[in-house]
């Protein structure tokens, strides 16, 4: 029998989230996302969905070959969408990010927000672990990412669903899943499947003639890594600026302050704290 994914919703207590995602290593939060709001962030991506790319020249043809030549992809999405910014500062995901990285960190920030489109016709992502992008952090290390695929229109298997590994997180990194041990993150539109690091995942198979499986995947990273997505460019000051005050440290324009724990500070522009610079800029007290 395959593995199957525990269902939680988000009138659940966090610490009964909390406890099924450190256990398994991912669960699937149903109503995170109430239908205006799935909706406002459909209508204010649609412009850009239509227009993006199915290849992206500039990225070598492994990379290429892993983000699937049947798939469309954009980011900046504070700067696409401000229904977004009610995502990236859920207080269920926020939550959850406080217990699990800062213990490692003095603040976190959002490593990437991407819209993903699977089309029809696209093969199954190879399954990984988000957290091998940063190769030269000595393992075995805290948990230092924690990830996010939203729903925006219904997941099933058919249409290309999440396929991901519940307890990958605590194997062996040379161990490979077996068929039966890959569960499929079917779960209506405005569910979020919340998975670690270092939990093994991939985009399923889109078996349909002509349906798109959109989602956001959103991920948060300890404060002293480099993010994937270049935020500061993706949300220059001039925009960020007039975003939420958590909104901009979550996308990094607040400095990293480790000196309660014997360090420094990092993230800092001509000695000053850039999240007073953007208050500035915005006519508040710097």
């Amino acid at each position: 029998m395959a593995q199957q994914i525990n269902h939680l919703r988000s009138s659940d207590p966090t610490v009964s989230i909390l406890e099924v995602l450190k256990h398994d290593g991912v669960v699937i939060v149903e109503d995170m996302l109430d239908p205006s709001l799935r909706d406002q962030i459909n209508r204010d991506l649609d412009p850009y969905m239509k227009d993006a790319a199915l290849t992206t020249p500039d990225l070598n043809d492994f990379i290429q070959s892993f983000f699937g030549d049947k798939t469309r992809r954009i980011g900046a999405l504070p700067a696409k969408s401000r229904a977004f910014c009610d995502v990236l500062a859920n207080p269920i995901l926020l939550g959850l990010c406080d217990e699990i990285l800062l213990p490692a960190c003095s603040s976190y920030q959002m490593n990437v927000g991407q819209v993903i489109e699977v089309g029809p016709g696209a093969a199954a992502q190879l399954l990984h672990r988000d957290e091998d992008v940063w190769v030269h952090v000595p393992r075995p290390a805290p948990m230092f990412q924690v990830a996010s695929m939203t729903a925006l229109v219904d997941f099933t298997e058919e249409i290309g669903a999440t396929r991901i590994v519940p307890g990958s997180h605590e194997w062996e990194r040379e161990r490979q899943p077996e068929a039966h041990e890959v569960a499929v993150a079917e779960m209506p539109a405005g569910s979020i499947a919340i998975y670690l690091g270092r939990t093994i995942h991939g985009a399923g198979a889109n078996a349909t003639a002509d349906l798109w499986r959109r989602g956001i995947h959103l991920s948060y990273l300890v404060g002293w890594l480099r993010t994937e997505e270049n935020n500061y460019i993706a949300v220059p000051p001039d925009v960020a600026r007039d975003l939420p005050e958590r909104v901009q440290e979550l996308l990094g324009y607040q400095m990293h302050d480790a000196i309660e724990a014997g360090g420094g500070v990092a993230g800092y522009v001509e000695l000053r704290d850039p999240m007073k610079m953007l208050r500035a800029a915005k006519g508040g007290v710097a």
